[in-house]
């Protein structure tokens, strides 16, 4: 009855993330040399539970595009172009404002920030569009406006300033948005429950996993799938337009040219970590907040060991979370052929030498006092995960005759 209850609270594999999660947190505090997850746990959940919130506003709807089977490369750039939209719209209507760095009042924020939200409808729209009547590929027409959205914001940006590559929003009044903590972990909060009960509770949620899970056999069923697809595409946009305006907040000005580069992988990367299949119909808001928190917490927990110029290991990171959390749901039915073959073989070796780099790389950074030893370490590590993965590879041989 226990157990009964605990998977109607989270799945099993929302309960290994949250375990996950609680290790991350303890290896961190016990590595780290300040133990800061220890020593200042409040400055720590701050911080993570702030930028927890930013990215989670539009992994969310990350979230409900690949459960309705598709996905959207665009965020990043749909941030930047809401940004923009944003600065813009209070750059034509209170100059002087924007350039003293003085509140540009309730009314033109308002307007503004009602400009951003469209601008994301609008775009949700054409993904809608190009997918349901032009047949493009998801992944096309994303692409197309991941690469057009940050050009065209660039463009829009250079035209009313004159010439400027950005639009500086200095008014603490207006940053308030996100540079206090409780809006935007209130306003994730919000939209979490939102799209838990769009998802869990509502009939348009149950077609949205049947769309995702078999597009075919919905459209035969009488689900308005185009319908269903141009819902779910606006959903997305909406979101990361939203999440546009937060991070103009936090940075305090709007710049196209670098604002939300690469923020669709951790989009992406937090909904299948958090359980999200890329296949489509799978996946909950339960699992994406706690992929998101997950995200979150590895990337910080690496700012924390290794101190100096962390952030170049942030994509790193990302990718090797969103290709472990896909392996690992893979994990019960075809572990014993992950290393079968030539390909296992080689992909073994690949491991090996990766983990050897690694190695290499981090020790230095996490543990100075070690750095003269690093090769011997990283040598040793990368020999240890060869015969691991070595052994692997000759078990699945055995197997498979």
């Amino acid at each position: 009855m226990l157990r009964s209850l605990w998977l109607k609270l989270l799945s099993p594999h929302e309960w290994a993330l949250l375990l996950a999660l609680i290790v991350v947190v303890l290896l961190t505090g016990a590595i780290d040399p300040q133990h800061n997850y220890f020593n200042n746990p409040t400055a720590s959940i701050i911080d993570i539970g702030r930028q927890a919130a930013l990215l989670g506003v539009f992994a969310l709807g990350a979230a409900v595009v690949i459960i309705a089977g598709g996905i959207d490369l665009s965020s990043g750039a749909m941030i930047a172009f809401s940004a923009t939209i944003c600065a813009s719209v209070m750059q034509l209507l209170a100059p002087q404002s924007v350039a003293s760095g003085q509140f540009v009042g309730y009314g033109i924020a308002t307007l503004a920030v009602a400009a951003a939200l469209a601008s994301g409808f609008l775009v949700g729209s054409l993904h809608a569009w190009l997918i349901t009547i032009v047949r493009l590929p998801p992944f096309v027409a994303t692409l197309a406006t991941l690469v057009g959205l940050r050009s065209l914001a660039r463009a829009i940006c250079q035209h009313v300033t004159g010439g400027s590559t950005q639009i500086y929003v200095s008014d603490s009044t207006f940053r308030y948005l996100s540079t206090s903590v409780w809006i935007p972990v209130t306003l994730f909060g919000l939209l979490a429950i939102g799209m838990w009960v769009l998802l869990s509770r509502s009939v348009v949620g149950r077609h949205l996993y049947a769309l995702g899970g078999n597009e075919e056999a919905a459209r035969l069923c009488g689900l308005r799938t185009d319908r269903l697809k141009w819902l779910a595409y606006c959903i997305s946009a909406m979101l990361a337009s939203l999440a546009g305006v937060l991070y103009m907040c936090d940075q305090g000005a709007a710049a196209p040219q670098t604002m939300g580069l690469g923020y669709e992988l951790n989009a992406i990367a937090a909904a299948v970590v958090g359980g999200c299949s890329l296949q489509g119909g799978i996946g909950t808001v339960a699992g994406t907040v706690l992929g998101v928190l997950f995200l979150r917490t590895v990337i910080d927990a690496v700012s924390k060991v290794i101190k100096v110029e962390a952030d170049i290991y942030q994509g790193l990171i990302v990718g090797g979370a969103v290709v472990i959390a896909v392996a690992f749901m893979q994990l019960g039915h075809r572990a014993g052929r992950f290393f079968q073959g030539s390909l296992g073989l080689v992909a073994a070796l690949n491991l090996s030498l990766l983990t050897f780099v690694l190695t290499m790389l981090f020790v230095p950074r996490m543990a100075p006092h070690l750095a003269e030893h690093g090769n011997a370490i990283a040598a040793a590590a990368g020999g240890l995960v060869a015969l691991l993965l070595g052994g692997l590879h000759i078990a699945a041989g055995m197997k498979r005759r």
